[in-house]
């Protein structure tokens, strides 16, 4: 039974011409086939341009609705306004520019197969229209009041964490659970490796046999570098670049020197926020910058405050330590704290320790202030005033960025004459927060 059921899925590869022998894109298969005789409705799960619609067409050729209509919606791509028409159709007169009554495509695909991609992207209300024919095979028509019956199997597909969205209150939960009857995982390139060569390969040959041109081939070191690239657009990009180096080399071989030309080069790795920030719910990433910085001058200012009284004799050196040592911690990201930061606060204590032998004699007042505590400079206590200076000019200048920001609107909505769409498109911001920014800084 397992050869045989291994065999139907090599001929359901030919069939459909699924190239790869990866045991996740086998899996992905195996729970295609298998659902295909049923009605249950599918979500398929996986990122842009791993070829997700390439299965629901094995699900649908595969089902009993076989000879029935099959349509693939893009529901990104459909304006949030004309979407519900699109779906389930209109009434004469339901809204301007309907000038006839119109079917939808869940009326003219009954009894088939309807592919729902990017489902994610549906407004809520399109949501709970969808749910009830998920639910009961109902629907209504816009601009009508005439419940209408239709039987249509959903498969739908997403690039987007819908239970994340659901969390956010932008999908449904409800309708998620009701799509995903039957999950399936489509894996992303970069976990099918071995693949990789061999789809390279079925696009050279497809573009060869069109255009009558050349077949050409990688090195082994051409290979190698192919199979170690990242892939962010899966499949897709894969032919895409198989088709420039046809199209634009001459040669039938082609080695890492000619390959690196059409294979973008990997961003390094930037620093980024790990976890949430205390009290930065709602705010957009400029603002958590603002109040990074801010709270970074609010630290390095109370750190100057215990220096300073400690010079003075105001504070006892045991307090001063220890304050300047939280301090410095708050200034230290969570990862450097138990690093070279931490053994720079031991070195302070010490240091503490060393000129005042007060601190470790219990008898003796350490707190008197007629008594001079005398510090002795080091290459330490230089560096971190160094350090803190740098820190406190990083924060003023970049706490200018508002001002610059509130000119640079001024003179936007000033040239467009106060025409805000205008004044957006020169700033390269959207409308909205154009809007947002004017309210924020009071710039009716």
């Amino acid at each position: 039974m397992e050869l045989d059921a291994a065999m139907d899925i090599q001929q359901i590869k030919q069939r459909f011409g699924i190239i790869g022998h990866s045991p996740l894109l086998t899996t992905a298969l195996e729970t295609a086939v298998k659902v295909a005789p049923t009605d249950m409705n599918v979500l398929i799960l996986g990122e842009s341009g791993v070829g997700k619609e390439s299965f629901s067409k094995i699900i649908h050729q595969l089902s009993g609705r076989k000879h029935a209509p099959f349509i693939a919606v893009n529901c990104g791509a459909i304006p949030e306004g004309t979407i519900d028409s699109e779906l389930f159709g209109h009434e004469k007169g339901a809204f301007t520019g309907a000038t006839d009554k119109r079917k939808g495509y869940f009326e003219t695909v009954n009894g088939g197969t309807i592919f729902l991609d990017e489902v994610g992207e549906l407004p809520l209300s399109t949501q709970a229209r969808l749910l009830r024919i998920l639910e009961n095979g109902e629907f209504i028509k816009v601009g009508s009041s005439v419940v209408q019956k239709t039987d249509v199997r959903v498969v739908a597909a997403t690039n987007r964490d819908l239970l994340e969205r659901a969390r956010n209150g932008k999908f449904r939960e409800d309708l998620y659970y009701r799509l995903a009857t039957v999950p399936i995982r489509v894996p992303q390139l970069a976990e099918r490796k071995n693949d990789i060569y061999l789809l390279f390969t079925k696009f050279a040959m497809e573009f060869a046999e069109t255009r009558h041109s050349q077949l050409i081939e990688l090195t082994p070191s051409a290979q190698e570098m192919l199979a170690q690239y990242a892939w962010p657009g899966n499949v897709r990009q894969l032919k895409n670049i198989t088709d420039q180096i046809c199209v634009l080399e001459k040669g039938p071989l082609v080695d890492v020197d000619i390959l690196q030309k059409y294979i973008p080069k990997t961003e390094p790795n930037l620093p980024m926020l790990l976890g949430k920030i205390d009290g930065t719910d709602g705010m957009s990433e400029r603002d958590i910058f603002y109040k990074v910085l801010i709270d970074l001058r609010k630290d390095v200012n109370d750190l100057k405050k215990v220096v300073f009284g400690l010079l003075e004799g105001n504070i006892s050196s045991n307090s001063a330590m220890q304050s300047s040592a939280s301090t410095v911690n708050s200034l230290v990201p969570v990862n450097l704290q138990n690093s070279n930061y931490h053994d720079n606060t031991i070195a302070i204590n010490n240091l503490s320790a060393a000129n005042n032998p007060a601190a470790n004699n219990p008898n003796t007042n350490a707190g008197n202030a007629s008594e001079p505590i005398i510090l002795q400079a080091t290459e330490d206590d230089i560096e971190f005033e160094e350090t803190t200076a740098i820190a406190t000019d990083i924060s003023e200048s970049f706490l200018s960025l508002e001002a610059q920001e509130i000119e640079m609107i001024k003179k936007a909505l000033q040239k467009n004459n106060g025409k805000r769409k205008k004044a957006a498109a020169q700033l390269g911001i959207s409308e909205r927060t154009l809007y947002r920014k004017i309210k924020q800084y009071n710039l009716e």
